[in-house]
């Protein structure tokens, strides 16, 4: 299983789960960067047992979410703002490359996943925590309508580490509304099957998200 059930809490493995619930509140920071991880307090609070929440926390620590160290014990990783342009670096070329393929490969199941997104979209009228899952929903139906699940885990895992940066400007950043509503037509492209339209928009989407950043650093 791919971490693309990010949607589905309800599916996969209790490890899955447990993976999606932590990764939530490290992605957007309700753990905050530096934070220690506790696995028993962890597996209190999300209700599973001691092994699956480690499980779990071994994929976040290679997804460079959390990091361990000796002695000293489990942490959320910073946000390093200097990684940034190494993030955009992949995204620019990866992300347009998902959004292709996806407008080639969609079957009719992931056209009215997309489908269901255009219309949250449409009525979305909540704040930042609200936008971000839901734009995080649009970029993992994308990556899972390419059909390609090392494509799907290597995107999951650089919009992790992007969207945590994002949060981290939050409160700075005034155009994040008009940010995620840029993914309606980008949406539409892919469901239309226009994969050069679709290419374009992904890597324009990317280039505004790094210019957006850097504008209140």
């Amino acid at each position: 299983m791919t971490a693309s059930t990010v949607a589905g809490q309800g599916d996969g493995t209790l490890a899955d789960r447990a993976y999606r619930s932590i990764s939530d509140r490290l992605v957007t920071l309700r753990i905050r960067p530096g934070e220690p991880i506790n696995d028993e307090r962890i597996a209190t609070e999300l209700g599973f047992g001691r092994t699956p929440v480690r499980e779990a926390l071994k994929r976040l620590e290679h997804e460079r979410l959390i990091v361990a160290y000796p002695r000293r014990g489990t942490f959320a990783t910073e946000v390093q703002i200097a990684d940034l342009g190494h993030i955009s670096e992949v995204r620019e070329q990866l992300e347009p490359l998902a959004a292709g393929l996806a407008a080639r490969r969609a079957g009719r199941a992931d056209r009215g996943d997309l489908e269901r997104l255009l219309v949250r979209l449409a009525k979305v009228s909540g704040g930042g925590t609200e936008l971000i899952r839901l734009d995080m929903a649009v970029h993992r139906a994308i990556y899972a309508a390419t059909r390609n699940p090392y494509l799907e885990d290597t995107l999951i895992r650089y919009d992790n580490l992007a969207t945590r940066i994002w949060c981290l400007f939050l409160d700075r950043l005034p155009g994040l509304a008009g940010h995620v509503h840029e993914h309606g037509p980008l949406l539409r492209a892919v469901i239309d099957g226009d994969a050069e339209k679709a290419a374009t928009l992904a890597a324009g989407h990317v280039e505004g998200f790094e210019a957006a950043i850097r504008g209140v650093i």
